[in-house]
């Protein structure tokens, strides 16, 4: 069964990875998965924080990528800024998704991380699951979101939407 555990970095790592590796099974694998909210409008404040990024070398014309404008709003797509949200999400990645992996790995399974931007987590953790086609969505109870109940906001929503087994790691 291929297994995903869905973290904001705040789960339980020994535990969660214990369980989807014995959820997973022989032949199993594991898909550690963070979803990342960017809010797009502060790209210019990360720009000023991370500087810009090393100039394109352009060979001809064909491969002319554009240039941001000196003021305003910087479009999504230029490669300045879209490097810096793969750098971001990598380091997201690896920060609450790679110790999991990792103790997965130690157990003697196969996990892999990703991190993806999205802006409704809830709908980006389906998304991943049926990407995968994950038997099971692993989630923790309680993450960085308003508190709703016995679980967290996220898990809440995955249990009544999700359409695979949802387990919920107290």
């Amino acid at each position: 069964m291929h297994v995903l555990v869905a973290t904001d970095g705040t789960i339980n790592i020994d535990l969660a990875a214990e369980f989807a590796f014995a959820l997973a099974g022989e032949g199993g694998a594991t898909t550690v998965a963070t979803i990342i909210h960017i809010p797009r409008q502060l790209l210019p404040e990360l720009r000023a924080q991370w500087g810009d990024p090393s100039p394109v070398h352009i060979d001809s014309d064909a491969e002319y990528v554009g240039v941001p404008p000196a003021t305003g709003t910087v479009a999504r797509g230029w490669p300045g800024d879209d490097a810096m949200i793969d750098q971001y999400l990598g380091n997201k990645r690896d920060e609450n998704c790679g110790p999991i992996t990792e103790a997965i790995r130690r157990l003697g399974g196969t996990a892999e991380s990703l991190a993806r931007e999205g802006v409704d987590t809830t709908e980006g953790i389906m998304a991943v699951a049926a990407e995968f086609e994950a038997g099971a969505i692993v989630v923790g109870a309680h993450g960085r979101g308003a508190f709703q109940g016995l679980l967290g906001s996220t898990g809440s929503k995955l249990v009544r939407r999700a359409k695979r087994p949802v387990v919920v790691l107290r």
